[in-house]
């Protein structure tokens, strides 16, 4: 390098080694952070419940800390020197480390275990989930605008530095969500995995001091900066209108990420890789995006356009893709792996959902991810103010990410169902364009690229379907069939009917169907059926209605309540009943014995303190996402703890690991098979297998069964095996169990599903 000076060379060889080290640290930290997120909202939802609004506020008290972390560091950010700023960072990093190792004795045994059962009121949930996640919300909420004082350290490279470092520490999250939700919770728990993000953060901290001596150690004095002008400098935009186009932008992508989570959640069936998958191929487009947009800015001569431009182009290709993806429902290689009739869980089928993200969420995430360094160059000005303009800029879009997580989750979904809420979506990006077209109309130019773009989003908006069309063709319903659809923010559920019969679709899954399975009505009947003086009975999840209605078969049953998580269950049964008035769902719609409620099973049993002679939970798949919150040793010492003397609670046992789990915390237990039926108590249970088939035989329960057209010769058969009884003297092997902290059979790549034929125990 002959004419350059040493002293320049060596000051670009350390500025190229600070930008490499710090992005490898924002990295580890963005890999850290999404493990957080994952297992932090999983212990708050045990202490919010698993409803749709209440898993909307703990979102909201995630993000709201982490804007005001963004606020807070764009106002003090400018004071520190690039030197002082490395040490800040590393501070940060080892206040996250430090929360999260604590983080299991604070949010799970205290909020959860201790202040679950007190508080139950929607604001009071809000406040503890915000005040137990501040510290660590707050601490993330900091980084980025410290970091970029730190690195930045010319303001013509600004914008190019700071979308880069976002990008890598999208990219981290990415990383930490995939690998996290693939391999690494689901093989070690949600307790270790804490863990490894902590010593994550810890080495973010390390790295960032060992390059802070390589830092200037003196504050940028305040400076007019030689910024090239562009072409949209007669008319550009201060920082305020920057921040609210953020917030729009924020809003957009968080609102697009609920959709996307709602359809393809659906088509992926929920299981527990089906979310981070999702969200993980969110975040690698949009890393992908900031990173190739810091890359190309050179090229953008108008920052408005430019900004305004990638929206619209990301809000029609989430349209075109959602209707892709509707067109090819029914074609047949698609409907042999991916049909809503399948068990869409195996790895061809991961295979099949991942194709889908990347093709649904991969190109408007990727767009929406170059717009952020497109905002840098427009709003970084002055190397003096680089901290306040990023954290201002980012505060509008955590406060717009915040709006368009509640908007789209507890308002447009509810309001529009998901077809309504793509459109909805699509006119707001059509708005933006608008405005621009408007704008340049007002300065007396022309953009035809803007103009054609607003027609091709009004054409989509005005062939999209409806959501009863939508989601029908989703679902199956083919010529000469029904299908009754009901969504709100809760769920998607829809009864396919063919002659008045057919399956019951909850959020993807086959859960049940009318008439009613037989094996449902018999794990609805076997509570009050064993249990001499059955008056109250709870029953969790209702599905077609099939195990709440055989729970009320004895007349000595005085009240049967049933809570379902997902309320259009109740609008389907509802609409069926009113089709067909003299069926069971009907009976079970309008029986005063009978209180339908709509909420968080678990959580109910948790904080209403009262006491039941039977609990049944009706059946739910091991390997859908959440279900752990159902077959936990800590679910069943709930159960347990909620039996009058001498009650029961009957739950299916599809696992082995469900069977270990139920005989350890029941002393008295009974395995039904070959139905595969767990019935438990703390006193000893009366069960007598040709009597319990004496009262299936008897005219009181063959006339309540007969609306259900279920024929109760077939209860035989599922109870032909001889039942495995255990006592409190019945030794215990002690395998493997699922606990809320290691929902083992929810990560059935990690932790093959094995069926309970011969019962470990």
């Amino acid at each position: 390098m002959h004419g350059v000076p040493g002293s320049v060379v060596r000051a670009a060889a350390d500025e190229r080694a600070v930008v490499w080290t710090m992005g490898g640290a924002f990295f580890a930290s963005g890999f850290a952070a999404l493990l957080y997120q994952v297992i932090w909202q999983r212990m708050l939802g045990l202490f919010a419940g698993s409803d749709a609004v209440t898993a909307a506020l703990v979102v909201g008290a995630f993000l709201l800390g982490l804007g005001l972390g963004s606020l807070a560091a764009g106002l003090l950010a400018d004071r520190l020197a690039p030197r002082r700023a490395a040490a800040v960072f590393a501070a940060v990093e080892l206040g996250i480390a430090g929360f999260a190792l604590l983080s299991r004795p604070f949010l799970y045994d205290l909020v959860v275990e201790r202040l679950g059962p007190l508080l139950t009121g929607r604001w009071e949930v809000f406040a503890v989930c915000f005040a137990g996640l501040l510290v660590p919300t707050f601490l993330m909420g900091l980084s980025l605008p410290v970091l970029a004082k730190a690195v930045v350290a010319r303001i013509e490279t600004a914008a190019h530095r700071i979308g880069l470092l976002y990008g890598v520490n999208t990219l981290g999250a990415a990383a930490g969500t995939l690998a996290g939700g693939f391999l690494i919770v689901g093989t070690i728990g949600f307790e270790a995995s804490i863990r490894l993000g902590a010593a994550l953060n810890a080495l973010a901290a390390l790295a960032a001091l060992a390059i802070r001596a390589r830092l200037p150690d003196d504050v940028p004095a305040a400076r007019a900066a030689p910024v090239a002008v562009t072409a949209a400098a007669p008319g550009a935009m201060g920082l305020p209108a920057w921040t609210l186009l953020v917030f729009l932008s924020g809003f957009l992508i968080v609102a697009l990420e609920i959709l996307w989570v709602r359809v393809l959640g659906i088509v992926g069936q929920g299981s527990a890789y089906a979310f981070p998958l999702i969200l993980g191929v969110f975040l690698l487009a949009d890393g992908a995006g900031l990173l190739y947009g810091a890359h190309r800015l050179r090229r953008v001569r108008d920052e408005r356009r430019a900004f305004i431009l990638l929206q619209s182009w990301a809000a029609l290709a989430a349209a075109a893709t959602l209707l892709g993806l509707w067109l090819i429902s029914a074609w047949p290689p698609f409907a042999a792996v991916m049909g809503i009739d399948r068990f869409r869980i195996s790895a061809e089928a991961l295979g099949w959902l991942a194709a889908m993200a990347v093709a649904l969420i991969g190109p408007p995430a990727f767009l929406l991810g170059m717009s952020f360094p497109v905002v840098q160059r427009a709003v970084q000005r002055d190397i003096a103010t680089v901290g306040f303009r990023v954290g201002i800029v980012q505060l509008g879009n955590i406060v717009g990410n915040a709006a368009g997580s509640v908007v789209s989750g507890l308002v447009l979904l509810h309001l529009l169902g998901s077809a309504g809420t793509a459109v909805a979506l699509a006119g707001l990006a059509g708005g933006m364009l608008l405005w621009w077209l408007v704008r340049c109309a007002r300065d007396g130019r022309r953009d035809a690229a803007a103009f054609g773009l607003a027609v091709a989003i009004a054409a989509a908006i005005a062939i999209f379907p409806s959501n009863a069309v939508w989601w029908s063709r989703i679902h199956g319903v083919g010529d000469g069939q029904q299908g009754i659809v009901a969504e709100d923010r809760s769920g998607v559920a829809v009864l396919r009917l063919e002659n008045g019969a057919g399956p019951m679709f909850i959020t993807g899954h086959t859960q049940s169907r009318v008439p009613f399975w037989p094996h449902h009505v018999l794990l609805g009947a076997l509570g009050p059926a064993i249990h001499p003086d059955p008056r109250e009975v709870m029953v969790i999840g209702v599905g077609s209605g099939g195990t709440p209605y055989a729970a009320g078969w004895n007349p000595a049953t005085e009240r049967v309540r049933a809570i379902e998580l997902i309320q259009p269950v109740y609008r389907v049964i509802r609409d069926y009943a009113a089709r067909h008035p003299d069926s069971a769902p009907a009976w079970l719609a309008r029986d005063p014995r009978f209180e339908l409620a709509v909420g968080d099973g678990r959580r109910e049993i948790f904080v209403s303190g009262r006491r039941w002679d039977v609990v049944e939970a009706d059946a739910i798949l091991p390997q859908t996402s959440h279900s752990g919150m159902l077959y936990s040793v800590e679910f069943l010492r709930l159960v347990r703890d909620s039996l009058k003397p001498g009650g029961l609670f009957v739950q299916w046992a599809p696992t082995r690991r469900v069977v270990e789990s139920f005989v350890s915390v029941f002393p008295h237990a009974v395995l039904l098979r070959p139905l595969s039926v767990l019935i438990g108590s703390t006193a000893p249970i009366p069960l007598d297998r040709e009597a319990l088939l004496a009262r299936f035989a008897s005219q009181t329960f063959r006339d309540w069964v007969a609306r259900a057209r279920v024929e109760p010769a077939e209860f035989a058969r599922m109870l032909a095996a001889p039942p495995v009884v255990w006592t409190p003297e019945t030794p215990r092997k002690g395998g493997e169990v699922n606990t809320d902290l290691f929902p083992r059979d929810e990560y059935y790549l990690n932790n093959p599903v094995e069926w309970p034929d011969d019962p470990p125990s």
